[in-house]
């Protein structure tokens, strides 16, 4: 064996004896937790809110577009009754003018669920974003080194339950959002 070769394993050696013998104190504890996503969103007061308030405006919205779609079919069905009365020159003109209706009827159909989605989007993102911000600084405050998001978009594939911190997130943003929600009113 060469000198170089004995130099080499001997400084290997001493280093992997030095940095087996590191002191207790600069260990440092990594704290970790996991939030469930999915029961969050379910469970969080302000989410629920916020799907409530889009299904009422849908079924409002809904009843309204309804109400046209209705009569529209009430006068399609009477257009047939009519048509034979009424001669084949009358039937090709109203038959045009219903087809016409028709897809104005079912481009409003559309046109309001891709406003409803948007809208609630954007609220929906500004929701999630605003919980990330939470739980950031939720884990900043508690010590924790990290925090994993299990649920719908599992990024963890197990996890003991004693690390499973969602019940505490969900008390502390209800708690945030019961207190928040009375100001918010006040300002309307």
């Amino acid at each position: 064996m060469s000198k170089k070769a004995l130099v080499i394993i001997a400084l290997s050696i001493s280093i992997s004896f030095v940095s087996c013998n590191k002191p207790a104190t600069e260990v440092k504890e990594v704290k970790t937790a996991y939030v469930d996503t999915s029961v969050l969103m379910k469970e969080y007061t302000e989410a629920k809110d916020l799907e409530a308030k889009y299904k009422a405006k849908t079924e409002e919205k809904g009843r309204q577009l309804e109400a046209e779609i209705n009569r529209f079919k009430q006068e399609a069905a009477s257009f047939q009754a009519q048509a034979q009365a009424n001669g084949q020159a009358w039937a090709q003109q109203k038959g045009a003018e219903l087809q016409k209706r028709e897809q104005q009827l079912g481009a409003a159909q559309q046109q309001l669920a891709q406003e409803l989605q948007q809208e609630s989007g954007k609220e929906m993102d500004s929701l999630v974003s605003g919980v990330k911000k939470f739980i950031k600084n939720y884990g900043k405050e508690k010590g924790y080194s990290y925090i994993y998001g299990t649920g719908d978009a599992a990024s963890i594939l197990y996890a003991e339950d004693k690390y499973d911190i969602t019940k505490e997130i969900i008390k502390e943003l209800n708690d945030k959002y019961k207190s928040a929600t009375p100001k918010e009113e006040a300002k309307k």
